[in-house]
């Protein structure tokens, strides 16, 4: 097996080496979407960055989906295989892709993710109950736009009719930020903060807080942690990226077709809040002992398996 030119470097270049490499991929693949959203879309270069700050017009919605997919792509999907080539020269055998998932380890995953809604919209609601010090109240309107902004266009996203517009949302709002964020988040930063403490629970914290920091929304920085702490661990205790690739898949799917069901009317939009509104504890409750049941199964399954 080949080494990897930069493998016996320190964890502190490969940190380095790592942001340049992400920041370099994302500003070369937007250029060339850029490039290419031309011809695609038939716009004229001033009416596309027009476009870009646009999200109200309807007219520039399938621009944005292009946007937002060539954005992923650029950001987390592309480095990892370039820093685990760096890296560990077998990019599978670095980022853990080598090994796959057995069909319990699966079951056991997407019944897992799907038992934690209930609590994990309860970290939301308690989330949304923080506000910053009055110092920082500029950062914290911000925040509190940046934060809406997104929700906005996401909302957008999410309101489709028909089985293909489904089918696109699960593709750019489920499977590749999976794929693409935890080959980044866990297979990357996650591994290089391990090595650097020398303790897995920081590396898998760092990047939790790291990964949730950069979805640039105050609002759900506690549980979108949590998620990514969870999302660590799953990893180290499975030994295979599939697992936390599919519980992510799972979390983000299960927002996108409750959204399009509420949108049909054929959901209530309770059904977003479950657990977090007024008299929901008991469904927060009972999330938060199904969830740990699933994990306590998924721990000692998996641990033993790879041990």
């Amino acid at each position: 097996m080949r080494n990897g030119p930069l493998q016996d470097t320190g964890p502190f270049v490969k940190l380095v080496f790592s942001a340049f490499i992400v920041i370099s991929v994302f500003l070369i693949t937007l250029v060339i979407g850029l490039v290419l959203a031309i011809p695609l879309f038939g716009l004229g270069l001033k009416e596309l960055f027009d476009s870009l700050s646009n999200i109200a017009h309807p007219r520039y919605l399938d621009l944005l989906r292009y946007f937002q997919i060539v954005q992923s792509v650029g950001l987390f999907v592309i480095p990892p295989f370039i820093l685990a080539w760096f890296f560990g020269g077998s990019v599978s055998g670095y980022l853990n892709m080598d090994r796959g998932i057995s069909g319990r380890a699966a079951i056991l995953t997407a019944l897992l993710m799907l038992s934690a809604i209930p609590l994990i919209n309860l970290l939301a609601w308690f989330n949304a109950q923080l506000s910053l010090p009055e110092a920082l109240s500029g950062l914290e309107e911000w925040m509190k736009t940046t934060e809406e902004t997104a929700e906005t266009l996401i909302k957008r996203f999410l309101r489709v009719d028909t089985i293909t517009g489904l089918f696109l949302n699960l593709v750019m709002i489920a499977v590749i930020p999976a794929v693409g964020e935890e080959l980044l988040f866990r297979g990357i930063i996650q591994r290089l903060f391990s090595e650097w403490t020398r303790n897995h629970h920081l590396g898998i914290w760092i990047a939790a807080i790291i990964f949730s920091a950069m979805h640039l929304q105050f609002y759900g920085f506690l549980p979108r942690t949590v998620l990514g702490a969870l999302f660590g661990y799953l990893l180290v205790w499975s030994g295979t990226m599939w697992v936390p690739v599919l519980a992510h898949f799972v979390n983000n799917a299960a927002a996108v077709f409750v959204y399009y069901f509420i949108h049909r009317n054929q959901l209530s939009e309770e059904i977003e809040t479950i657990g977090a509104g007024e008299g929901d504890w008991i469904y927060a409750l009972i999330s938060m002992l199904v969830f740990l049941f699933f994990i306590v199964a998924f721990y000692k399954r998996e641990r033993i398996r790879v041990s």
